[in-house]
């Protein structure tokens, strides 16, 4: 079983975000570990960048769209860097 996390609903102060908006607060299952990378959100204002690593996470169109998804079982993956995941516990 994939692990499920939820995206953090977070807007930190900053124009170099990479995490999309229209992700922030939904719930996907971690596909696979993409290995450690430099952190971008601190690489674009030329900050040390601490390593972190990156996941590939899939999204059900329903999770993303609710009743309006035109296809609910079809999924998008994003790649996510570990802090703006959270991880979630079976009674979620």
């Amino acid at each position: 079983m994939a692990e499920r996390v939820r995206v953090r609903a977070w807007a930190p102060p900053g124009l170099h975000v990479r995490t999309p908006w229209y992700l922030r607060g939904r719930v996907g299952e971690i596909e696979r570990e993409l290995g450690l990378f430099a952190n971008p959100e601190q690489l674009a204002y030329g900050l040390p960048a601490r390593k972190l690593r990156l996941y590939r996470v899939r999204f059900t169109m329903a999770e993303l769209w609710g009743p309006r998804a035109e296809r609910p079982d079809d999924v998008l993956e994003a790649e996510i860097f570990e802090h703006w995941l959270e991880p979630l516990d079976d009674a979620s």
